[in-house]
């Protein structure tokens, strides 16, 4: 039937109101505009207040805009990760265009690194996301995840290589300058230490390998995560390929959600901080990272059932709360804290940049043909085992399962980045002397 003159002049009104009903953070949107004037008003007149009040309302606000936008964004929030990406490279381009006074970039800055938001934030997605499991699944997925982990490596190695040697890049120059540093955990457990070896093998000062290391690793974290959001479009065209966040046909690592009980999330809140702490004191004691510690006891914890059912249920409430409600602020803090967009702009060149993206694409590609062999989804073991070997460590934990939509395996992340990481350190002690003989 065709459309009358009424319908056709009715249109336009009807357009803007739609428009005032959309909701940006669940917030109606002229309330949402009126908490964005507020913080721009009190930047503009210093008057923003320090620490985390500041720090929390500019990467709430700022985050969610943009990771709003991101969503509906062509392309974008198909195929590059949407939101999670515009809020992470967003955030990296305000910062470096100068749109965001110094004062309150370094008051996130100091929030996220020296007030340990990343921190706060991962332990509560750890313990709620192994907490929430079903130990029997816990036990069936982590039996098998070495040998994709240790696929991703291979895979990564001999990538660089191949495309090293198609543009005249020495093999050496492209596993132990690109291709080690981005598999090696992050900055801090896996650069720093990586170029204090480098020191001790090669002869240079740490300093100068660092200046080295870290384009390979922002680099290779752009691509890690844009690669995250296309496997994650890859899954929606074909669908036999990816479990939706589980890791195995007939397990999935998320429970099914809990009726929110306001007490719980503090008990909760209260069981991620111990068994952080909890990791702190055992990286006392043994010489691996806190994160990869508290990853084995929260599962050991899981898997003997010594921890009465109401705590795991608040554990797991937690992180459902946490995820929801501050993914993208601590993005928007990633994008501002660690991610650095000079550095990636002057690590480019068609032969760098290849490189760089052979190794994070052959990560992907090793952990998830083998995962496919003892039995993962090829997408979500390319993502975790291998995509999150290839990232920044935490933060790109974050950023990588924020792009696929599988936050959900950040259990499976950390294992990847952390004993991953450790990894990496005693594979590049091992080689590098051999590669420089």
């Amino acid at each position: 039937m065709s459309r009358s003159l009424t319908d056709t002049v009715a249109t336009p009104s009807v357009a803007p109101r739609a428009w005032l009903a959309q909701r940006i953070f669940g917030m109606p949107l002229p309330f949402f505009a009126l908490a964005l004037a507020v913080m721009v008003v009190a930047i503009a007149t210093d008057s923003l207040p320090t620490g985390m009040i500041g720090a929390l309302l500019v990467m709430m606000l700022l985050g969610e805009l943009m990771g709003f936008i991101g969503d509906r964004l062509p392309v974008v929030k198909t195929y590059l990760g949407g939101g999670a990406i515009l809020a992470i490279f967003g955030a990296a381009a305000v910062v470096y265009l100068e749109w965001l006074p110094a004062p309150v970039v370094d008051n996130v800055t100091d929030f996220m690194k020296g007030g340990g938001f990343l921190n706060f934030y991962i332990a509560a997605l750890i313990t709620g996301s192994i907490l929430g499991m079903d130990a029997k699944v816990l036990i069936k997925v982590g039996s098998r995840y070495a040998l994709p982990l240790c696929c991703a490596v291979l895979g990564a190695s001999l990538f660089a290589v191949a495309m090293g040697a198609l543009l005249g890049f020495s093999a050496q120059d492209a596993v132990v300058v690109i291709a080690m540093p981005i598999l090696g955990g992050g900055m801090g457990a896996g650069a720093v230490p990586m170029s204090q070896i480098y020191e001790q093998l090669l002869g240079q000062p740490a300093s100068y390998y660092i200046s080295i290391l870290v384009p390979a690793l922002a680099l290779g974290n752009v691509f890690a995560i844009i690669i995250a959001g296309l496997l994650n479009g890859l899954g929606k065209r074909f669908p036999g390929l990816t479990g939706d966040g589980q890791m195995m046909p007939g397990v999935d690592v998320e429970e099914p959600e809990h009726t929110l009980d306001l007490g719980k999330l503090g008990v909760g809140v209260v069981a991620a901080l111990m068994l952080f702490t909890a990791g702190q004191i055992l990286g006392t004691l043994v010489p691996l990272h806190p994160y990869a510690l508290m990853i084995v006891l929260v599962a050991a914890l899981k898997v003997l059932d010594v921890l009465p059912a109401s705590v795991t249920e608040s554990a797991a409430q937690w992180f459902q709360f946490v995820a929801r409600n501050w993914t993208f602020a601590l993005l928007f803090g990633i994008g501002i804290a660690y991610t650095d967009l000079g550095q990636v702009i002057d690590a480019i060149s068609l032969t760098y940049v290849l490189i760089v993206f052979a190794v994070v694409a052959g990560a992907a590609f090793g952990a998830g043909l083998v995962g496919k062999l003892v039995g993962f989804y090829p997408i979500e073991s390319a993502i975790t085992a291998g995509l999150c070997m290839a990232n920044m460590g935490g933060t790109g934990d974050v950023a990588v399962l924020s792009a696929a939509r599988r936050m959900s395996l950040m259990p499976f992340a950390q294992i990847s980045s952390r004993l991953g990481g450790a990894l990496i350190l005693l594979i590049s002690s091992v080689v590098v002397p051999l590669l420089f003989a």
